[in-house]
């Protein structure tokens, strides 16, 4: 099922410039090969979250003032992704998003009930035309100035010749950290769960081009369920995965990343947005 953002169809977009496609075809293709789609992954239950006495999803628990998901939609339009879509666990009721009439993008909403990050990341890559994916987690926090950064050197490191491209920090507060160890020119040359020197671990946020993408299919047909697992086999495969590391990334899973991520962005929302 695709819907309009909130849920609430043509009324919720009317005078908004929001354009909603169905889910019996993909997006038209890209007007430019330098074109980048923009994807949000929150197909989990927040389960530690929950757990922890937050009865909110991911998707909406609020950040800064801001719900998650809506802060991040709005990033990757002033990031300027020509197609976004968000694959939604079904059954979570979202926020509205005024969605400003002059940008041209397009913003999609996939309803899934799939069991892991590697089929939702199927999910929503299916529902986007070919090109450039820019995918985020939706409980990935970073101040704003890190997103732009992270974004523009992994366009740069696609328009010289990486496939992919991996958000990295050295900032690590999760007991399932995927550590990452580089070579030369910031290659990736493994994923590993032990800390290498120097620290880092990934972030939650990647860029994938065809040839990373081309590799999904494979890995849901195989029961794949872990996106370290697809990450592993991307440089198994061979192809060049760049890191861009960015001071500090915070993955909200539990209580304490959710106060530590509003501190990080000072408790407020980001003012060039503008928010319903």
């Amino acid at each position: 099922m695709v819907d309009g953002l909130g849920g609430t169809g043509s009324a919720a977009s009317a005078g908004r410039g929001a354009r909603h496609h169905e889910d019996h075809e993909p997006p038209a293709a890209a007007a430019s090969d330098r074109d980048v789609h923009g994807l949000i992954l929150a197909g989990g239950f927040g389960s530690r979250l929950a757990a922890d006495g937050v009865p909110t999803a991911k998707a909406t628990v609020s950040v800064g003032g801001v719900p998650q998901v809506v802060r991040l939609v709005r990033m990757l339009l002033d990031l300027d992704c020509s197609t976004v879509v968000c694959a939604v666990r079904t059954g979570i009721e979202l926020p509205p998003l005024a969605i400003p009439a002059a940008r041209p993008s397009t913003v999609t909403v996939r309803r899934c009930a799939t069991p892991s990050p590697v089929h939702t990341l199927a999910i929503g890559l299916e529902a986007l035309p070919p090109g450039p994916v820019f995918c985020t987690m939706v409980d990935t926090v970073m101040p704003d100035d890190d997103w732009r950064r992270v974004y523009h050197e992994s366009r740069a490191d696609l328009a010289t010749g990486a496939d992919a491209v991996v958000a990295t920090t050295p900032y690590v507060d999760d007991d399932r950290a995927l550590y990452v160890r580089c070579g030369a020119e910031r290659r990736v040359t493994e994923f590993a769960d032990e800390p290498g020197d120097p620290v880092l671990v990934t972030g939650g946020v990647y860029l994938f081009s065809d040839r990373a993408r081309a590799i999904v299919p494979e890995l849901v047909s195989e029961g794949v369920d872990r996106m370290r697992t697809f990450l592993r086999r991307l440089v198994a495969r061979d192809l060049v995965v760049r890191a861009v590391t960015v001071p500090r990334i915070i993955d909200i899973d539990r209580a304490d990343d959710l106060r530590a991520a509003n501190a990080l962005l000072g408790g407020a929302p980001p003012s060039a947005h503008s928010f319903s």
